[in-house]
């Protein structure tokens, strides 16, 4: 029986090949139980351009009572990436969620990217 983790990795697989193919900016994305991580790398020489996460100060300083729990976390993550982008000049992206399913935190990041001018 193929495991969860295995399952995940198989459709990042499958995701980065065809990004490859497109020689884009990547935008990756990676969620654990308690943070997410969210970072762009050029197609060239597969460098960091920008990151952000929930772990970073000046996004801890915007999280509040107010935010909704981890999907408004994932949020503002994806507003902190997105204008991490337009300074490094990078307008369209491709979306690599790393295998995980477009639901919920994920979801919430690239929405708000897109909302702040991401294209992909």
């Amino acid at each position: 029986m193929i495991s969860k983790l295995e399952k995940r990795l198989r459709r990042s697989r499958k995701t980065r090949s065809r990004i490859k193919i497109l020689e884009a900016y990547r935008l990756s994305v990676h969620r654990s139980s308690k943070h997410i991580y969210a970072q762009i790398t050029s197609p060239q020489d597969n460098t960091v351009v920008a990151a952000a996460s929930s772990l970073d100060p000046e996004i801890k300083k915007l999280i509040t009572d107010k935010t909704k729990g981890k999907v408004g976390i994932a949020r503002i993550v994806g507003e902190s990436i997105a204008k991490k982008a337009k300074t490094a000049k990078i307008d369209k992206v491709a979306f690599d969620r790393s295998g995980f399913l477009y639901h919920g935190r994920v979801r919430a990041l690239a929405e708000a990217a897109r909302e702040k001018g991401l294209n992909f």
